[in-house]
């Protein structure tokens, strides 16, 4: 188990961050444990391709047979919605002294031996840092960044805005039971339940900041190999089915949309979750300029809320919209 020790200011100022670059390095999982994630698997099928012509072997070794990423791949989010290379920045300015430690940390429990890239590499520290970091930065721009990254940005956006609801209606008790079912709060402390291993720690937050980060590639609430590094907590964040392709839109009634108008009906009932204008459209398949058209009226109309994060602004159904669909 993992222990996370809050006093009353850090629960204060625990956050939430949607990082490009844990995703890029965790999505590695779906090249060498492919069932784990089913609803990535449609997008992935379609990447397939472009991921085949990079040279992969490097990028493949870099998670282990129990699913394990070493951790300074995936160093702590410092702002709400960073840039995927500030973030591989950050990574390329690790001391490469830490490699051979936090590669043996990651593999040899499970591995028992390092996969014969890294340990190859590891002649050269500096090198192979360098070699890792070129080699994830190519397969985010040739595979991830184009077109599977704005979709799962949008759904891991509208996760941080649900979690904001929760917190404000139910306290935070209840946000974190609801991450998953993994976290137990209980008198100050956040604990991760780890059936598998006897594996303890206890993490003394100390105003270092407490940061979640929602992600489409974790089974459940999992924290850094180390208890020294920066606390965070990664989780499985939800709404991915919508990823799979364009939906349709939830059945409307015919007063509704004799009422609103079609297009606009339809959009209301599709806003019973944070969605991104970009979103809609795409689930749609109109044009974001018609979307936000209809969202304005809406918006105006106090059918619908609005919250920013980062860069993008999520659309909600108000109560006032819940009851009109009722």
């Amino acid at each position: 188990m993992h222990r996370f020790h809050l006093s009353l200011a850090d629960l204060a100022s625990a956050s939430f961050a949607c990082s490009p670059l844990h995703e890029a390095v965790l999505s590695i999982r779906m090249w060498t444990h492919p069932g784990i994630y089913p609803a990535q698997m449609p997008w992935f099928r379609r990447i397939r391709p472009d991921f085949e012509r990079l040279d992969t072997e490097l990028l493949r070794s870099l998670v282990s047979s129990n699913r394990y990423v070493p951790d300074f791949l995936t160093p702590r989010p410092t702002s709400p919605s960073p840039d995927f290379r500030a973030e591989l920045a950050v990574v390329r300015a690790c001391a490469p002294e830490r490699l051979r430690a936090e590669l043996e940390q990651t593999f040899l429990p499970h591995d028992r031996a390092l996969p014969a890239p890294l340990a190859a590499g590891l002649a050269d520290p500096a090198r192979l840092l360098a070699e890792i970091c070129d080699s994830i930065e190519e397969y985010w721009d040739v595979c991830l960044a184009p077109a599977w990254w704005p979709r799962a940005r949008s759904v891991l956006e509208a996760d941080i805005v649900h979690r904001a609801r929760t917190l404000a209606q139910h306290g935070v008790a209840t946000m974190f039971a609801e991450l998953d079912p993994r976290l137990q709060w209980a008198d100050g402390v956040l604990t991760i339940r780890r059936n598998w291993t006897a594996w303890d720690e206890d993490v003394r937050v100390d105003r270092r900041g407490l940061v979640f980060v929602p992600s489409c590639f974790a089974r459940g609430a999992v924290t850094s190999i180390s208890a020294d590094q920066p606390p965070a907590i990664t989780y499985p964040a939800r709404g991915q089915g919508t990823m799979a392709g364009a939906l349709d839109p939830p059945p409307t009634t015919r007063a509704l949309e004799l009422l609103l108008g079609a297009p606009k009906a339809r959009l209301l009932a599709m806003l019973h979750e944070p969605v991104s204008t970009t979103e809609l459209a795409l689930r749609l398949g109109v044009t974001a300029g018609a979307v936000s058209q209809h969202l304005t009226v809406l918006l105006e109309t106090r059918l619908v809320t609005r919250a920013r994060h980062g860069r993008s602004v999520l659309y909600l159904r108000s109560p006032l919209g819940n009851e009109l669909l009722r």
